[in-house]
This record gives structure tokens, sequence and C-alpha cells, in this order.
């Protein structure tokens, strides 16, 4: 398989496959990089589409970025690269993880996608602040006061992050979607899920014992089977 490396809009991007006019945007989520789109471009390559994986800030190739893995940030860089690649692609599709999926909805809701394939989606990105607030036995007013508050679970909450989702919640989302959902996701409940993918009309399907990171070889086979069938 073909593999070419390069910077859209100044971020680094992996190519998979020969050039196509239709093509797969693969958006990783928290930990993630750009390579992980190579698994999904082993099946997605072969029925005629080019993946391109990229770089989010602070992962890859941009660990020393100065840009913040915000959506702030995030969201316009990722409206600059499908502008590119619309260039190239007449038929664009979007496979994405996690927040990467949350990102993604937000920069691409105006755009024609052709698919959207979304794996452990964050769907209610309040919810999520507001969840992660109570398991760190952390108020509304304590995060308003202090701004920011480290957990110990890895995770900073920050009063500007809660304000700018609220101020921008995810009201449209009419592309074309499919989910891949872990039983035991432990970020999203199956209620919020189930009730997103009604909403918007999304197929949406539960592998059993699965959890929010798809990473044992009994989970990853379920992800590539879905995979399969939902490109």
């Amino acid at each position: 398989m073909k593999v070419e490396h390069q910077m859209i809009q100044g971020v680094p991007v992996v190519l998979y496959g020969e050039e196509s006019e239709k093509g797969y945007l693969f958006v990783h989520g928290q930990g993630g990089n750009k390579e992980e789109a190579a698994a999904f471009a082993e099946i997605a390559v072969p029925l005629g589409f080019q993946v391109a994986g990229i770089d989010l800030p602070g992962y890859g190739e941009r660990k020393e970025t100065l840009s913040e893995f915000v959506p702030w940030t995030v969201v316009p860089e990722l409206k600059a690269v499908v502008s590119s690649l619309k260039e190239h692609w007449s038929e664009i599709s979007l496979r994405a993880n996690s927040i990467g999926a949350y990102f993604s909805m937000l920069a691409f809701a105006d755009e024609k996608l052709d698919k959207a394939l979304f794996v452990s989606p964050i769907v209610d990105m309040e919810r999520l602040i507001c969840d992660m607030m109570g398991w760190a036995g952390v108020t509304e007013d304590m995060l308003h006061r202090q701004g920011e508050i480290s957990t110990n679970f890895g995770q900073t909450l920050s009063w500007h992050y809660l304000c700018w989702v609220r101020e921008h919640p995810l009201s449209v989302w009419n592309q074309p979607t499919s989910i891949l959902y872990a039983e035991r996701d432990n970020l999203t409940t199956t209620e919020t899920v189930q009730a997103f993918a009604n909403a918007h009309a999304a197929s949406l399907t539960i592998c059993e014992q699965g959890e929010h990171w798809f990473h044992t070889p009994r989970q990853l086979a379920s992800l590539r089977a879905w995979e399969m069938s939902a490109v």
C-alpha cells in the first residue's frame, strides 16, 4: 500500500493508498496519532478509497506544539484540512474516534459527507464534563472560582472549556452516520449515545464487553468486522 507523508495547512498528514476521487479523513482521539489510520486503511484502500490520518495538537509529530487540544483550536484546523482535501477528493467520508468525533461534528456540520463512522464518540461533552466534575467532587462554583482543577484521573477540568461547550452546542448533525459503541464505555452512557443516534438517525452497533478504548484482541476483531461492514 502506498504511504505518503505531507503537511496540509501546517498539519502533519499521512496518506494511505493511491490517488482517488474518494477518501476518508481519519481523526484520532486523546492519546492517538495519525498512524492509527493504517489499520482502517487496510480495509478502505482496497475498496478504492484514499485515507488521510492527521496529528492533532499535542500528539504524534506535534507533541511539542504550543497549540492546545481544545475545540477552539482543533475545529479550525479540521476545517482547513478538509478544505484542502476537497481539492483532490470529490467524495469525502469521515472516520473518527472518541473526542475526535466530537471535534469533527463541530467542524463538519455544514459539510456534505458521504459517510461518518464513529467509534466510542463523545456525543454530549457538557454531560461528560459535569460527570467528571462529579467524580472529582468539584462543583461549578469551585471550578468558576479556580478556573482550572486537576483531577486524580488525569484530566484537568476547565471553567473556560465548560463555558465554551455550552456556548457551542452540537445542535446540527445531518450526516449519514454509523456508530460503534462499547457496552462498558465509562465516558458515555448507553442512554446518551442512544438518544444521539435516535435524534440524528444514526446507525448504532453495541460491542458487548467492549470498552471506550478498543484494545483487546476480541474488541479489535469486533472493530474490524464493524468497519468492514460500514465502509
